[in-house]
């Protein structure tokens, strides 16, 4: 058994787990409500304040580990019985208070909210608006704004207390990037999953007579360690899964299509990352028109596995919640049947007792480096500009990578106001790229060196020979 990053990963893990359980023995409609008392045994609550609270938090995520709540329309939920331990998000007096005759921060405040009681600042939390011009008033810095790390970690903006105190996400600025599922120190918020959806697809893939492929994320790199990816495909095959392919394939063809179309238009933002582009188009409109038309490296190997292979189906594993989102709103030209993450793939190995570590070695190489590159930041960009060098192009790429929506909001400011020596933008949510997604099974700064490494095994192959390999190579057969 793997040692998670925190409690709330394990507990994530235990329910999807449990509920993978019940879809390969079709006994869901039996067995889930026997899930919350299976894992929360009892007598003694272990987190919260009794195993009932616990259970009912439990029955929350089974629910949405099957899907959730259609009637949402955000792939992003919050569990309301799981969010009431957090601070209210308001602006507090600390101990640090002098209750100087200056008074500055009650002559800063614009609702009269801010009064000295003996000798210290008291705020009427009835009259303020939070509107911070307290804080830069006063001299010892002893108002402060408590914030709740969901909303600290949402750069969207998405996130706000609703009228009963519980996190409310709203769906005109969520770009569903997942950092507030990471953030929430108490697993009060959780991904959608179609774990339930891939199941069927793969047990009825005989039936109905299709195939269902994998394409695996460059991300994966070190993530089932000490496995090594070889022993992941051997397990997704053992899944039932047809055949295996890197989307890292699917990058090296966008990176080529791109080099074009960022030399026909002089400027352009890359398309791979859809929480990206959600971002851009909610909050730039006016400069929407910079994304790339090219489609995600996602996409570009699902139409390459289709156009090859008729009856296939495709699922996407990776390290992101935005792609489920993509999936779900049919953004994906009908290439991509379903998505998971690395979290639920690790949860569908072990709903089959499957130890990766232990099988022998299935060879997954298509891609070149610089296709494999595409998981962290700048990654993108250097395939781009590689991609132009290798068709003779004399024209020069001058990338901006951009990791983290406030590094992309100042790239689109300053190419709003015509400010610095750039023509392609890079953008990614995660801080770091995709090694650094809210689904990683491991959040380290050695993702990158993993990804490197992984890239380094495909020296001496440039995008071209990759993409001029993967259309000569026969179609797999049983």
């Amino acid at each position: 058994m793997r040692v998670f990053e925190t409690s709330v990963q394990e507990l994530k893990h235990d329910v999807l787990k449990s509920v993978a359980q019940l879809a390969w023995s079709d006994d869901l409609q039996s067995g889930i409500l026997d899930i919350p008392e299976k894992l929360i045994p009892g007598p003694e609550a272990r987190m919260r304040c009794c195993i009932y609270k616990e259970r009912a938090i439990i029955s929350q995520r089974v629910k949405v580990a099957m899907g959730g709540d259609r009637t949402n329309p955000n792939l992003v939920e919050v569990l309301d019985i799981a969010c009431d331990e957090c601070p209210v998000t308001e602006i507090t007096v600390g101990p640090s208070c002098r209750g100087c005759i200056a008074t500055r921060c009650v002559h800063a405040c614009p609702k009269d909210a801010i009064t000295v009681v003996n000798h210290k600042a008291q705020i009427d939390h009835k009259k303020c608006i939070t509107c911070g011009k307290c804080i830069a008033a006063c001299p010892y810095g002893a108002i402060e704004k408590k914030t709740r790390p969901c909303e600290r970690g949402c750069k969207a903006g998405a996130i706000s207390m609703g009228e009963n105190k519980k996190a409310f996400i709203d769906p005109a600025k969520c770009t569903s990037c997942g950092a507030c599922i990471y953030q929430c120190p108490f697993g009060a918020i959780m991904d959608k999953s179609f774990i339930v959806d891939a199941i069927q697809m793969l047990q009825g893939a005989d039936k109905w007579g299709f195939h269902v492929y994998a394409i695996v994320a460059p991300s994966v790199a070190g993530q089932f360690a000490p496995a090594e990816l070889g022993q992941v495909v051997t397990g997704l095959k053992m899944l039932g899964f047809y055949d295996v392919m890197e989307v890292a394939l699917g990058a090296d063809m966008t990176a080529k299509t791109e080099a074009v179309e960022l030399e026909e238009k002089g400027m352009l933002a890359s398309s791979c990352c859809p929480a990206f582009v959600d971002y851009v188009q909610k909050n730039f409109p006016d400069q929407a028109h910079l994304i790339s038309d090219t489609p995600s490296p996602m996409i570009m190997i699902a139409r390459h596995i289709k156009q090859r292979d008729p009856s296939a189906k495709v699922v996407f594993i990776g390290p992101c919640v935005a792609k489920k989102m993509e999936v779900k709103l049919g953004k994906t030209m009908r290439a991509v049947d379903s998505a998971l993450t690395f979290e639920e793939l690790y949860a569908l190995f072990d709903s089959r007792d499957i130890d990766v570590a232990k099988l022998e070695f299935t060879d997954l190489d298509h891609a070149s480096g610089f296709g494999r590159s595409f998981a962290r930041s700048g990654g993108v960009a250097a395939a781009v500009v590689e991609a132009l060098k290798e068709r003779g192009s004399e024209f020069q790429a001058k990338p901006m990578p951009c990791s983290g929506f406030e590094a992309c909001k100042l790239a689109f400011l300053k190419a709003a106001k015509g400010v610095g020596d750039f023509n392609f933008i890079e953008g990614m949510a995660c801080e770091g790229g995709c090694v650094q997604g809210p689904a990683q099974l491991i959040r380290s700064n050695k993702n990158q060196g993993d990804v490197e490494r992984h890239a380094k095994q495909a020296e001496g192959r440039t995008i071209e020979s990759a993409i001029a390999e993967a259309q000569k190579a026969p179609i797999h057969e049983d």
